[in-house]
């Protein structure tokens, strides 16, 4: 059986009102269902005029707007495998990709071009550029120009459901990215068990994701996700802070939202978030890192909208544990998506008992099949029908699961577990701190140290680090509470939100990295 994801999430818009009904929404304008299907088409045949074959990779390194879309479709129609890369990578994060994937070509917005082009030289790939500008340069091949000399009707390359789609790279939140390959009928499957099955996407959803679309939390929400229902897609290019984001929710008027932890928080704290019946949303997401419960909590008191939490890896495609719209359970991750299955096991890949932590592995139809170029890796976390997250949860009386940390992450104290995000949650509700991450610290007898960003005003002293100390060990038990804190500017973070805490365990333990800091704190 043929099955082509381009053709199924396009033409399933192609019919009635559909057709004339507004797709994407970006920085320059707004495109009809109609107007997106012709681009595809047009992107698919001036790929295959420009030299690539069926299976060859194409590299997109491009800032949200309607070019990613009509780029990441057309190559998938085309039988081409696109691989969507961040735009924070440096050039040399660009070389190890290109040598990684042996990719024949990349298109490129302008604004990264000369990274890109650093990086091709660092790497010597003889791949081809094109550029995705709003004016041609004289000396580049050109998307735009591409697309103007491509025919209207395309012939899809004929395709299998398991046959290889497309690509995504982990976030590389502790180490260097690794190449998820993905299949033809995953993109659809996660609309049909999340979108749909979960948070009720329907046509009349405007959506906006703040994750970008590179990610695989973003390519679902802002690609996948509205195209699988002929819902409405708004493409932002810039970074998403806060003052860009308060405008998107007041003038287009998003009904879902998606967000991760620390933007909820950034937009609490911005003073111009709009409150209830100021704005349209019905509900909002949240994914890459645990959402915090005194974040939630404020965020429903002010919007009168409630934030579905949940987790999702690279590997899995999207969301595979969440809360449900009128369910949430604040500081829980939730229970499995319909058709999804977990569980927790232990360092003996036994089943734990409910209470315990342990590690996540999960079934589900939208698993990856491998990493490319990765045999190690990849026989370490397909195991089967399951996938090994690398994610230490624990699961609660009541059937929800709650995020305790990465593996890597974990700190055993005196023989007993620890969860860095349940001190980081605890610190969180002091009036002091606006972001804390937590990590082991010790030469093998490990002991937790929290990096803690304060509010506004608020200055960092020893006499507030030995409050926050006192503070945790009234919420938690004492072996829990950091035996060092230090104040820092910043926490260093992937381009997801996700806190890179391999960092701030190597800030503390050599003097070749620097963390921007004011005070610190000696154990006490």
């Amino acid at each position: 059986m043929y099955y082509n994801a381009a053709v199924d999430l396009i033409e399933r818009n192609l019919f009635g009102e559909r057709r004339n009904k507004i797709a994407v929404v970006d920085d320059f304008g707004q495109y009809t269902y109609a107007e997106l299907a012709d681009r595809v088409n047009r992107c698919a045949n001036a790929l295959r005029q420009f030299g690539l074959e069926p299976g060859q990779r194409l590299v997109l390194c491009l800032t949200d707007s309607i070019d990613f879309p009509v780029t990441f479709l057309g190559a998938i129609q085309a039988g081409i495998v696109p691989i969507p890369v961040n735009t924070l990578w440096t050039a040399h994060d660009y070389a190890y990709m290109l040598l990684d994937s042996s990719a024949k070509a990349a298109i490129v917005s302008e604004i990264r071009l000369s990274s890109f082009q650093e990086a091709a030289r660092m790497a010597d790939w003889r791949g081809r550029i094109i550029v995705s500008a709003r004016k041609c340069p004289l000396d580049q091949p050109c998307l735009l120009r591409l697309l103007e000399g491509g025919c209207a009707t395309s012939i899809p390359h004929p395709t299998r459901p398991n046959d290889t789609c497309f690509w995504l790279y982990s976030s590389g939140s502790s180490g260097k990215p690794k190449g998820a390959v993905h299949v033809h009928a995953s993109l659809a499957k996660t609309a049909e068990l999340f979108a749909e099955g979960v948070l009720g996407m329907n046509h009349g959803d405007i959506v906006y994701s703040a994750a970008k679309l590179f990610f695989a939390y973003g390519l679902g929400n802002a690609l996948s996700f509205p195209f699988a229902v002929g819902a409405t897609s708004i493409l932002f290019a810039d970074r998403p802070l806060p003052a860009s984001i308060n405008t998107i929710l007041r003038q287009h008027r998003p009904t879902i939202f998606c967000g991760v932890p620390t933007l909820f928080s950034s937009l609490l704290g911005s003073g111009d978030l709009p409150a209830n019946g100021q704005h349209a949303m019905r509900l909002c997401t949240s994914a890459g890192e645990a959402l915090p419960e005194q974040v939630a909590r404020k965020w429903k008191d002010h919007t009168g909208v409630d934030i579905i939490d949940g987790i999702g890896t690279t590997e899995m495609l999207h969301i595979f544990l969440s809360n449900r719209p009128g369910a949430v359970r604040y500081g829980t991750a939730g229970q499995p998506v319909p058709g999804y299955k977990v569980k927790l096991v232990n360092e003996d890949q036994e089943q734990v008992r409910a209470g315990e932590i342990g590690e996540l592995h999960v079934s589900g139809p939208t698993s990856a099949v491998s990493y490319w170029n990765n045999l190690a890796k990849t026989r370490d976390t397909f195991l089967g029908e399951w996938t090994r997250t690398g994610d230490k949860l624990r699961q609660t009386a009541e059937g929800d699961f709650v995020y305790c940390g990465r593996a890597d992450d974990m700190i055993k104290v005196g023989g007993i577990w620890v969860s860095p995000v349940e001190v980081e949650a605890t610190l969180l509700e002091h009036d002091s701190v606006l972001e804390a991450a937590v990590v082991g610290v010790g030469e093998g007898l490990l002991k937790p140290k929290a990096f803690i960003v304060l509010r506004p005003g608020v200055v960092g002293t020893p006499e507030l680090a030995q409050q926050l100390k006192g503070f945790v060990k009234t919420k938690l038990a004492p072996y829990k509470y950091p035996r060092w804190i230090e104040f820092v500017d910043e926490l260093p973070k992937t381009a997801t939100g996700k806190v890179q805490r391999y960092r701030l365990r190597q800030a503390s333990s050599t003097s070749g990295i620097s963390l921007q800091t004011n005070q610190s704190s000696q154990p006490r």
